[in-house]
C-alpha cells in the first residue's frame, strides 16, 4: 500500500478531499486484509461526519469495484454491441418487494441478459437471496465463470456477493453495520453501484423506496439518494436512471421468503397480479428496455413484457434459471412440494367493521422477522416458510371474524394470514399485524397513494 491507512483516515477526518490513488489504496487494503477492522471503522466514521465529494464518490465506487474481479461479457458473445444487452435493476428494499424474481425472467424473455448480484434481507426488509434460497438446492454462491455461463445460456442468473466480487464492499459493510455508519449516502451509493459495475452492465435502473416501510422514509431523502446513485453510475460510465416508488403499503400480497416465491410463480404463470407490484415491474422493465434500445416506444416495450407472461416465456426462463442454479426442474408445476408450508396458518381479523386507511409497513416487516423469516443477527438462520399472505390494501373493507359480531355479511376479509412455526408465535404475530393497521369509518373514501412518485435521469 503506497498510502498508509492511518494517513488516509487522518486526512478525511480533518475534512480534506482524498485522491483517487488514496481511495484505491484503502479499498485494496480492505480487500486483502492489510487494513484492519478498526481502521475500516475509523474511515467509515470519518466519512460519516465529513462526507465525500461528488468526485470522491465516483472514485471510491470504482475503487470498490476494482477490489475484486470485474466481469466482462466480450468472450460470451453478449452485450449491447451484439444486440444482447446486459442490464439489471436494484431496489433499496421494502416489504413484499419480490420484483427481481419476476422482472428478471421477463427481461430475459425480451432479449436482455441479467447478471444480478443481489443481497440478503436487511432489518425489516426482505432480501432476494433469502427468497431464492428457500428453493431447495438453489445455489447463490456460484463462481464467476459458472455465473456467467448461466447468464449466457439462460439469460438470467441471480447470485449473492462472494469474496471474488467487490470484496472490499463485503468487509466494509460488515463493519459499518455494527458501527452506526450505514446511513451515509456516499457509502450507501458506493456499496450499491460498485456491485452493479462489477457485473459489467450496459444499463441500470434503480428502485428507490420512500414511505414508512422504506429505509429512506422521507421522500426528499430518497430523492437525494437516487440523485447521488444516478450521478455516480453515470459518472462511472454505466447509464443509470432511478425511480422513486412508494412503500407506504406492502408491494405484494405476501411477505416472507417461500411465500413470495410462490406469489412470483403465480404471477409468471398468469395467476393473480398485485396491482402495485405489476405497476412497478412494468415501469422498471420498460425503462430498461428503452435504455438499451431493444424497443423504441414505451408502448412496444410494455407489450413485450406482458407478452412474456401470456406466452409463458418468462416462466420458462425462471424455471430454467432455478434448475441451472441447482434447484428442481419442476418448481413451476409442483411449487407446494418444493416450498414446504408453515405448520400453522392463522387468519388475522380487524376488531371492528371498518375500511383500511393506512398501515405501518415497517411493523409488518418486523412481524415477519420475529416469526423467524428474517435475521436479528448477521449469521442467524431463517425459516423460509413463515410470513404473511393475503395482505389487504388501503381501502379494503374488513371486520371481525364471522360469528363474532360481524354484521349481516357472512364473508369477512381478514387483514392477512400469518404463517408460523407454532401457535404461540402465530398469535404474537397476529397481534402485531392487527396493531400495524389503521382504520376509518366504512363510509370513508381512502384511496391508495400512487406507487410511482418520481423519475431521476
Amino acid at each position: 500500500m503506497k498510502n498508509l491507512p492511518q494517513s488516509i483516515i487522518r486526512k478525511k477526518r480533518d475534512g480534506f478531499e482524498l485522491s483517487g490513488d488514496e481511495l484505491r489504496d484503502f479499498a485494496s487494503g480492505v480487500a486483502d486484509g492489510s487494513v484492519s477492522e478498526a481502521q475500516i471503522a475509523a474511515f467509515s466514521m470519518a466519512v460519516y461526519f465529513q462526507d465525500v465529494s461528488p468526485r470522491e464518490r465516483v472514485d471510491w465506487t470504482l475503487a470498490v469495484r476494482d477490489s475484486g474481479k470485474v466481469l466482462s461479457w466480450a468472450d460470451h458473445g453478449i452485450g449491447l454491441d451484439r444486440g444482447a444487452p446486459v442490464i439489471d435493476k436494484h431496489s433499496t428494499g421494502g416489504v413484499g418487494d419480490s420484483v427481481s424474481l419476476m422482472l428478471g425472467p421477463m427481461l430475459a424473455a425480451c432479449g436482455a441478459h441479467i447478471p444480478m448480484i443481489a443481497g440478503r434481507g436487511l432489518a425489516h426488509t426482505g432480501g432476494t437471496i433469502d427468497k431464492l434460497e428457500s428453493i431447495p438446492g438453489y445455489t447463490t454462491g456460484l463462481p464467476p465463470a459458472d455465473f456467467q455461463r448461466v447468464v449466457r445460456e439462460v439469460g438470467i442468473a441471480i447470485v449473492r456477493q462472494t469474496d471474488t466480487l467487490a470484496p472490499a464492499d463485503r468487509r466494509m459493510y460488515a463493519v459499518r453495520d455494527v458501527t452506526a455508519t450505514v446511513e451515509n449516502r456516499g457509502l450507501i451509493t458506493a456499496s450499491i453501484v460498485a456491485k452493479k459495475l462489477v457485473a459489467g452492465l450496459d444499463a441500470l435502473v434503480l428502485d428507490v423506496k420512500a414511505g414508512n416501510g422504506a429505509v429512506m422514509q422521507d421522500r426528499d431523502d430518497a430523492l437525494a439518494l437516487a440523485r447521488m446513485m444516478v450521478d455516480v453510475g453515470n459518472g462511472a460510465g454505466m447509464p443509470t436512471i432511478a425511480r422513486i416508488t412508494d412503500m407506504s403499503e406492502p408491494l405484494a400480497f405476501t411477505a416472507g421468503n417461500a411465500l413470495e416465491v410462490q406469489e412470483s410463480i403465480e404471477y409468471l404463470t398468469g395467476g393473480p397480479q398485485h396491482p402495485r407490484l405489476r405497476t412497478v415491474i412494468e415501469a422498471l422493465g420498460t425503462d430498461l428496455l428503452l435504455q438499451v434500445g431493444l424497443f423504441k416506444t414505451r408502448k412496444a416495450a410494455l407489450a413485450a413484457l406482458r407478452s412474456s407472461i401470456s406466452s409463458g416465456a418468462a416462466a420458462e426462463r425462471f424455471e430454467r434459471m432455478v434448475h441451472a442454479m441447482g434447484g428442481p426442474s419442476d418448481l413451476l408445476n409442483r411449487p407446494l412440494v418444493h416450498l414446504a408450508p408453515a405448520p400453522v396458518v392463522m387468519p388475522v381479523y380487524a376488531d371492528r367493521v371498518a375500511v383500511v386507511s393506512g398501515m405501518d409497513v415497517r411493523a409488518l416487516g418486523w412481524s415477519v422477522v420475529t416469526l423467524g423469516g428474517g435475521r436479528t443477527s448477521p449469521d442467524a438462520p431463517i425459516n423460509p416458510a413463515v410470513g404473511l399472505s393475503a395482505l389487504v390494501q388501503v381501502g379494503a373493507e374488513v371486520g371481525p371474524q364471522a360469528g363474532a359480531d360481524a354484521g349481516p355479511s357472512s364473508t369477512v376479509q381478514p387483514l392477512a394470514f400469518v404463517h408460523a412455526s407454532n401457535q404461540q408465535s402465530a398469535e404474537q404475530a397476529a397481534a402485531a399485524v392487527r396493531a400495524a393497521y389503521r382504520f376509518a369509518d366504512p363510509s370513508t373514501q381512502t384511496p391508495s397513494a400512487p406507487v410511482l412518485i418520481d423519475v431521476v435521469h
